[in-house]
């Protein structure tokens, strides 16, 4: 018996130490092919670019794998428990391999000669996803043991486990069981059901196969194997496993859970990354970037923009159906085949497709894309709108019955407009909107067109349009620097100026004229003439000079007269800058729209550094230096309080004037002017200005701003601010052949309509006024203060000189050091003409402007 024993114990260390020796010989074949494991502490996950607005809404998400890196915390214990009841149900005994599962493996193998059965453990699978391909080699068998083995000496159970939840292929380019969460069920994985668990668990094994979204038979099947190795594990109860094996199979794509549509704003943050980062980095390194935009503007400012363009194009009348699906003669689709169409089809923002059901004599039934199978009623109040289309500048006469706009069978588009389903169509024009904080330049919302589906182009930032009468107080602001006063009569008359045979007559919009008026009052009025006048006087290079200190690029301008007419070329968001330059008190900011950017661990790699106005920070950095005093860390300590945001104070980011205080006081007031009018109604010497439907709506008396058409109507722009927002909304077409033409107009005048021509009061400005309604109105008033080298006097309207009379002719005015006027008017007190009543404007001249009308 003891000889037998010796015999046993020797042939078990003879193939112990032969097995040893193996493993070891093996081990050095391999070795010069192993890789360095220990690299597997500084592993970056592929993870996606995301972009937040600066509150933490969503915008967008970019780069080819979905994945949401979870930490140890973040997971349910169910869902732990799922994977490793299926995976590796030994996980926490095991040192990296499992023998038991190899010997299995090894006997499959060897009976077949095929490496059909898998034994790896997780560790393992952390091993060939990180390191190996999926190849079924034993060579590579044996170098996944050897990783495995080597990872366990370097992580933790639980940092291995969360490399392979947060690793791991789910199918539908979800990868890890955060992505995949959202990708199924559109949910966090603190949110999920057992059974929804058990789906995840289930798809490593074949993803594609075991989709629930295209595979939801196998799905079940898989999910109910997961549940039944829970059950074994007791994980569960049989209660529990009852109820989730008998629960149906619920997943469908769900993409990036997007807050806040901001896609402009999302390209823009994103093109900015890979510019800073490259295309590998931007769209791996699991970067956040923060825009400046805030939920509240950007949503104002996308209503502002399709709105105001669906109005637009309602005013110009109906073009038909965009599809026809059955004639009148054909069999009605059923219900069911119309829904599952338009469930393909796109919606656009407010737009839904829909299809005629049934024409009745004052309305129609349709089924929508949102109504699903069930037939809604669009009545006459959404009907009669739609004019047939015949030009942009005219339009059929009005439909008396449904039937003279749409038939059945036709595919259309419908709008909710508050509790009225109307028919409605995607817009021919185009629109843009851009907001920003005057103090730094923070763009705070940005919307470059009707829908980013439909066209990429971000009119923003990219279209350099005309700029119309929008460059009036710019080239007032170079009159205030150059001798002129806010008071200083200048002649509003026609000109007649020839070269060689050819003459140039620009005109005024309406085609009013005054005779000598003073500067305030032509702004106000945007009086063409009078814009010339002042390019004539102080030359071209004054006013281009000018002109760049706002901002605007050069090149753009042109070297004549039409600069006066707005002539040069400029995008929303310079234009928008500009204006904030004069709101801020004439200092130069930078519109930027990045505040900071974070790696996949939260830490900030980027921070803006915007020039930021802040008056007196340089008077204080200059006693500081002076003193030898150390620069305070905040513009707390510094004392600063309210007046500078700038923490830690530095010299780099303080703005500098672009213009002196002085001409941006008094710039304010021609704006302001422009929109508020002047003179006494009381006595019927009232006038409007260009943008009164602003102070009607918001009546505020901190307002500013400009209206701007160009030629033959084609650009229409208002620009300014309120509060301590500064915007412009411009709309045209992109074809710029085409002009925005005349339409039925619907009026707040006491009339139904009003026909007229399309320009920046009426057709840009009711959307900047929306957008302010919604955001600038909770601001507090800004009242800027008046800078020491202003002073003020009384003046006579008409003469703009001294006076000592009191009267509605007089009114004080604001006047530059050393401008102030030094005589007084020999006049008995003159009194301004009206220049109409308020109803005669709405019908005086409804014809486009020429080519020499721009106001």
């Amino acid at each position: 018996m003891i000889k037998w024993m010796k015999r046993f114990f020797l042939v078990s260390a003879f193939f112990t130490l032969t097995g040893i020796g193996a493993i070891v010989v093996i081990y050095y074949h391999v070795k010069a092919d192993l890789p360095d494991v220990a690299s597997i502490q500084d592993i970056q996950l592929q993870v996606p670019m995301q972009v937040f607005s600066l509150d933490g809404e969503l915008l967008s998400q970019y780069g080819e794998k979905k994945r949401i890196p979870l930490t140890r915390k973040d997971l349910p214990e169910q869902l732990i428990h799922a994977f490793l009841a299926t995976e590796d149900s030994r996980y926490y005994q095991h040192f990296g391999i499992d023998p038991i599962g190899i010997v299995r493996a090894a006997m499959v193998y060897a009976s077949t000669g095929q490496a059909r059965q898998g034994a790896s453990t997780i560790t393992q699978q952390v091993a060939r996803n990180f390191f190996l391909t999926r190849e079924k080699t034993f060579i590579r068998k044996i170098k996944e043991i050897f990783i495995a083995i080597q990872i366990e000496q370097i992580l933790t159970k639980d940092e291995i486990l969360m490399l392979y939840l947060n690793k791991i292929s789910l199918g539908q380019r979800s990868y890890g069981v955060g992505a995949a969460a959202q990708v199924y069920y559109g949910k966090s994985v603190s949110e999920l059901t057992l059974p929804q668990m058990a789906v995840l668990a289930g798809l490593p094994k074949a993803p594609s196969r075991l989709n629930p979204i295209y595979s939801p038979d196998n799905a079940r099947k898989r999910r109910n194997i997961v549940l039944s190795r829970m059950l074994d594990e007791k994980y569960i109860t049989q209660a529990e496993f009852d109820q989730a094996a008998q629960s149906p199979i619920t997943g469908k794509y769900h993409g990036a859970k997007i807050t806040l549509s901001a896609h402009y704003v999302a390209e823009v943050a994103r093109n900015k990354l890979v510019e800073l980062y490259g295309e590998q980095r931007s769209y791996n390194d699991g970067f956040r970037v923060y825009t400046t935009i805030n939920k509240k503007t950007q949503e104002a400012a996308n209503q502002a923009v399709i709105k105001n363009l669906l109005e637009y194009d309602k005013r110009h009348g109906y073009r038909g159906a965009k599809k026809v699906l059955w004639q009148a003669q054909d069999e009605n689709w059923s219900v069911e085949d119309i829904a599952a169409r338009l469930k393909k089809e796109p919606s656009f923002s407010d737009l839904q497709p829909a299809v005629v059901m049934q024409v009745d004599d004052k309305s129609i039934q349709v089924i929508s894309k949102d109504s699903g199978t069930e037939i809604q009623t669009i009545g006459w109040d959404g009907l009669k709108w739609a004019r047939p289309f015949k030009t942009d500048s005219r339009q059929g006469k009005p439909p008396k019955t449904a039937a003279e706009i749409v038939s059945a069978g036709e595919q259309i588009w419908v709008r909710q407009v508050e509790q009225i389903l109307e028919l409605s169509q995607y817009p021919d024009a185009s629109a843009a909107f851009v907001s920003l904080n005057p103090q730094d330049g923070a763009i705070t919302s940005m919307v470059g067109g009707f829908s980013f589906v439909q066209s990429k182009f971000n009119r923003v930032t990219q279209a350099k349009r005309q700029v119309g009468s929008n460059i009036k107080p710019f080239i007032y602001s170079a009159a205030l620097d150059n001798g002129y006063t806010l008071a200083t009569l200048v002649n509003d008359a026609p000109i007649n100026q020839w070269s060689g045979s050819a003459a140039w007559r620009p005109k005024n919009s309406p085609p009013v004229y005054d005779g000598p008026i003073r500067l305030r009052r032509a702004l106000g009025q945007s009086k063409n003439v009078v814009s010339v006048r002042l390019v004539q006087d102080l030359g071209f290079s004054k006013i281009i000079n000018q002109l760049e200190k706002f901002g605007f690029n050069k090149e753009d301008i042109p070297r004549n007269n039409t600069i006066a007419l707005g002539s040069a070329s400029a995008s929303p968001l310079e234009v928008a800058t500009g204006y904030a330059v004069i709101a801020n008190g004439g200092y130069k900011i930078e519109p930027y729209l990045i505040e900071r950017i974070e790696d996949s661990y939260g830490t900030v790699i980027y921070q803006a550094a915007p020039k930021t106005v802040c008056r007196d920070c340089k008077k204080l950095y200059e006693q500081q230096a002076q003193s030898e005093q150390l620069i305070p860390s905040t513009s707390a300590e510094s004392g600063l309080g309210e007046v500078c945001s700038i923490s830690p104070i530095s010299e780099e980011q303080i703005a500098v004037p672009a213009i002196s205080e002085e001409t941006a006081f008094l710039t304010r007031e021609l704006l302001y002017t422009a929109v508020w009018g002047g003179g006494s109604w009381q006595h019927k010497t009232g006038w409007n200005g260009t943008g009164w439907r602003a102070a009607n709506a918001l009546k505020r008396r901190d307002i500013g701003g400009k209206t701007g058409t160009t030629n033959d109507s084609k650009d229409a722009w208002f620009s300014g601010y309120v509060g301590n927002t500064a915007a412009t909304f411009w709309l045209g077409f992109d074809n710029f052949n085409r002009n925005l033409g005349k339409a039925s107009w619907n009026s707040n005048l006491g009339k139904e309509q009003v026909s007229g021509g399309e320009f920046g009061g009426r057709t840009a400005l009711p959307g900047w006024i929306d957008f302010m309604k919604e955001t600038a109105l909770s601001q507090p008033v800004q009242k800027p203060a008046r800078p020491n080298k202003i002073s003020t006097a009384r003046i006579d309207r008409t003469t703009g000189l001294l006076t000592y009379k009191t009267d509605y002719t007089t009114r004080f005015e604001y006047f530059n050091t050393g401008s102030t006027p030094t005589e007084y008017t020999d006049q008995a007190g003159s009194v301004e003409p009206p220049l109409f009543e308020l109803d005669d404007q709405e019908k005086t001249d409804n014809k486009p402007a020429s080519a020499d009308e721009i106001f």
